[in-house]
């Protein structure tokens, strides 16, 4: 796994977490799902960030991921 991919995360808050693999903490924590796409593509524009499901789809379920 790339070091440098980053994943956003829904927080029971309901903000979003941007993180690195297997990193303790978020490298930002934005209010809405789009602030924190556009935030992990300004700081790592080279690799797609991946996105945490939030709600079902006819492509997906919560516990799947996006690109």
């Amino acid at each position: 796994m790339d070091k440098n991919q980053l994943f956003i995360e829904r927080r029971e808050q309901g903000d979003y977490a941007v993180r690195k693999p297997d990193s303790a903490r978020a490298s930002a924590v934005l209010p809405t799902q789009a602030e924190a796409i556009a935030w992990a593509k300004e700081h790592n524009p080279k690799a797609a960030p991946m996105v945490e499901r939030v709600r079902k789809t006819k492509g997906g379920h919560p516990d799947k991921w996006r690109t």
